[in-house]
């Protein structure tokens, strides 16, 4: 069967398109986002109401709570999280309207909507919360919805597998750039660390004998350990899916994926689009 990495691949490209995709920004910036993290934040947190920062630092794991608190609570006072609710599907819409042209997605959405509906939720919040919203009538927006849903419950067994790592955000950071050959520079300014606490997070990780300037054989265990972890927790969906159903989704959705990607040249760009949920959350 496909492996919960690939079938990740798949939706993943879907569900980006409303937070790197010029039709996304343009509606943001339209409500009086200041900025494109602002419309980020509040876009991708809106499912849990009014969330305070330090809520939402902690739920998307990754980021200074500095970075965080720069666009919230500031973002509920330029519109409602039911507004960006709304935002976010039709930055969706538009730029999935431009990208997919006459493309028919509806046996992919339906097939999405059974693995979404299966996906957990138990200590899942923002899983949790997206699958609880109501599903488009348009295809193409029931398949993001989908696909976000399936998203944001892989990202918090994600969280899970580094918390019991014992890894803080910043350290996942260092562990997650050494394993992929990143920048340690471009990592810190997307996620909006100093120099000063990157430094301390090699210094803990390097105390465990995990990093030395690289990955150390533990070091990368570890992250390998991680990955298995955050797969087995995302492969109920697939299992409630189906071997047949399953496949079937895989075929649908690779052209589609491969479409979005060469389509979406914000996604290879913008800084906030580092982040593959089971390697780096948030």
């Amino acid at each position: 069967m496909t492996t919960p990495r690939e079938l990740w691949l798949r939706f993943e490209t879907y569900h980006d398109v409303t937070y790197f995709s010029p039709e996304s920004r343009a509606v943001t910036d339209a409500l009086g986002c200041k900025g494109g993290w602002m419309g980020y934040f509040a876009q991708r947190a809106a499912p849990l109401g009014a969330a305070s920062p330090e809520v939402v630092t902690a739920a998307f794991f990754s980021f200074h709570p500095r970075r965080v608190a720069r666009a919230l609570p500031d973002a509920w006072d330029v519109a409602s999280p039911a507004r960006f609710l709304d935002a976010r599907l039709e930055g969706a819409d538009r730029a999935l309207r431009r990208m997919l042209e006459t493309v028919d997605v509806a046996e992919a959405a339906d097939l999405a909507c059974q693995a979404a509906e299966a996906a957990p939720t138990a200590g899942r919040v923002l899983g949790a919360a997206n699958r609880a919203l109501p599903t488009p009538d348009e295809p193409h927006l029931a398949l993001w919805q989908a696909c976000t849903t399936l998203r944001e419950s892989r990202g918090d067994g994600h969280v899970a597998a580094l918390v019991a790592a014992d890894l803080g955000p910043c350290e996942a950071l260092v562990l997650f750039g050494a394993d992929k050959g990143l920048e340690a520079e471009y990592l810190r300014s997307a996620r909006g660390w100093s120099e000063d606490e990157w430094r301390d997070a090699e210094a803990a990780l390097a105390e465990r004998g995990l990093f030395d300037g690289g990955l150390t054989p533990a070091g990368r265990e570890l992250r390998a350990d991680v990955e298995r972890r955050t797969d087995e927790a995302a492969a109920l969906p697939w299992q409630a899916l189906g071997e047949a159903g399953t496949a079937r989704f895989v075929e649908l959705m690779t052209p589609i994926a491969l479409r979005l990607g060469r389509l979406n040249e914000a996604m290879r760009t913008n800084p906030m689009a580092i982040d593959p949920v089971g390697e780096l959350p948030g």
